[in-house]
């Protein structure tokens, strides 16, 4: 676990993580900036509501991942499905193919 120290919005944090600490940092940058916009934006804000405001976002951004991810799961699912059908059908297709073909064969040799 190494340790990381951000600046987030004026405030020094200190911070443990497992995570690469290039990517902690860039989360941090990211955060500082989107609340500090906020704060740009309306100067009656204080930095806990613009904190949560902040998290609100994040947590709808997440929230909408989430379900655009499960939505994905399951279209690949159906077009695994379908795959699968496809290559049922296309086998029965095959030996019906084959069996014609036969089928075609001794007709001819039987003229």
């Amino acid at each position: 676990m190494e340790k990381i120290r951000l600046l987030i919005a004026g405030e020094e944090y200190n911070l443990s993580t497992d995570d690469d600490l290039d990517y902690v940092a860039a989360l941090g940058e990211e955060l500082d900036k989107r609340i500090s916009a906020l704060m740009s934006s309306n100067t009656r804000i204080s930095v806990t509501q613009a904190a949560i405001v902040t998290a609100l976002e994040y947590a709808d951004e997440a929230k909408k991942c989430e379900i655009t991810a499960e939505n994905l799961r399951t279209q690949i699912q159906e077009y695994l499905e379908d795959a699968a059908r496809a290559r049922t059908d296309a086998e029965i297709s095959k030996r019906e193919a084959e069996r014609l073909a036969k089928e075609l064969a001794s007709l001819r040799a039987g003229k």
